[in-house]
């Protein structure tokens, strides 16, 4: 058969499967003043709250998989069902049409952690976490950045040595999303301190509830903790959960990293915002014939355009079945400058009301979006990282000149 009916059964079936399953969404718009006014770049939820969300995501999760369409492009000896990528790109269209629980709490499992497994665990490994953690029973988190280190992964100081078939870890880790809930981390480590430092790293996998990880949250000016100090003390790790071969972590760092600035670059934190939400804002306050204002407003709209036509060439190619490559570091950057435009174009319309509660439906709200974009700009990497992976691996242009010592 060929992949035209080939496609217009499967998408038969995904539209049964999902009618069966889910309420279809209603036609809606946005209106200024109805509804939440809430504009942030994560949310912020309750540990209540954020338990209730892992609960319904991991039973819709369930219940997608065991339907075929957890893993569609995914080798069908981890659960998945190797169709082409324009199949699952066709069933998320349909899925986008029916109202089902957030899979958020997934991101990173799904977009960072597992393709990293698929690409450096051994068999045996893959075959243990795959199929759970696109079925959703195991949740994955990622253990890179360091208090020290900062943005410099390769300066990273947590160690791990050998004891027999056994690796012993010690260090900590921050900035950690996801780790309360998580069941496993792929983490970063040392292992061999007297070699430079892109040399010497090793990856693993890490029991987030093995003796010895200890998880403490960290409260982020915008009130909420969704990041997490890990610390790390004689933990073991099987030899067989190491990802890559021993020293060889920097090109395993790479996999997760890439996918991670095209997840990041292809959009996250930007949902809850749209231009109608700021042409709206300019009406209301009377200043949309201000033209400062204008020019604002049609430089976000350019910017906005711009940096999703790219993304969509991006996400194509990594469809196709090809790796994100540097350039992902460009829709991470793009993002980052677009949220400051929006920071900056709010601030002019919002004036005062920003930062005092006036009671205006959709005001004071944007003031956790202000508060939250710094953080973006070091997640996944600062900005002056992003400029100089592009400067030098995209652009081909000298390195940055290195401090004398």
């Amino acid at each position: 058969m060929s992949e035209g009916p080939a496609l217009e059964n499967f998408l038969a079936e995904a539209q049964d499967f999902l009618g069966s399953n889910a309420n279809a969404r209603g036609e809606s718009s946005f209106v200024w003043g109805e509804g939440s006014d809430r504009v942030g770049v994560l949310e912020e939820k309750t540990p209540e709250q954020e338990r209730a969300e892992i609960e319904e995501a991991k039973r819709w999760k369930a219940i997608e998989f065991d339907a075929g369409f957890g893993w569609i492009t995914g080798p069908t000896e981890y659960g998945g069902r190797a169709l082409p990528s324009n199949f699952e790109r066709g069933y998320h269209e349909l899925a986008a049409k029916y109202s089902t629980p957030s899979t958020t709490p997934f991101g990173i499992s799904l977009g960072m952690v597992a393709p990293t497994i698929l690409a450096h665990g051994i068999v045996a490994v893959r075959e243990q976490y795959l199929k759970s953690m696109h079925r959703g029973d195991a949740i994955g988190c990622q253990l890179f950045s360091e208090p020290v280190a900062g943005s410099d992964l390769a300066g990273i100081q947590t160690r791990a040595i050998r004891d027999g078939d056994e690796w012993r870890l010690t260090g900590q880790k921050v900035w950690t999303s996801n780790a309360q809930y998580s069941d496993i981390g792929e983490i970063i480590t040392r292992t061999s301190p007297d070699k430079p430092k892109h040399k010497g790293l090793t990856m693993f996998l890490v029991d987030m509830r093995a003796p010895g990880v200890e998880i403490r949250p960290l409260r982020q000016m915008t009130g909420g903790a969704s990041f997490n100090e890990v610390f790390f003390e004689d933990v073991r790790v099987p030899d067989s959960h190491r990802l890559g071969d021993v020293d060889e972590g920097w090109t395993v760092a790479l996999t997760t990293l890439m996918n991670e600035r095209a997840a990041i670059g292809g959009g996250a934190g930007m949902g809850t915002m749209s231009m109608t939400r700021f042409f709206e804002m300019a009406r209301h306050y009377g200043v949309d014939d201000d033209p400062l204002i204008r020019q604002s407003l049609a430089d976000v709209y350019i910017r906005m355009s711009v940096s999703g036509y790219t993304n969509q060439r991006a996400m194509a190619k990594i469809r196709a079945g090809q790796l994100p490559g540097p350039e992902m570091s460009i829709a991470k950057l793009a993002l980052t400058q677009n949220m400051q435009k929006v920071v900056q174009l709010v601030s002019d319309i919002l004036g005062p009301r920003l930062v005092a509660d006036s009671g205006d439906w959709g005001a004071y709200a944007f003031g956790e979006l202000v508060l939250g974009v710094p953080g973006m700009r070091i997640a996944g990497g600062t900005d002056e990282v992003m400029r100089n992976i592009v400067g030098e691996r995209v652009l081909g242009l000298p390195k940055e000149p290195k401090p004398l010592s």
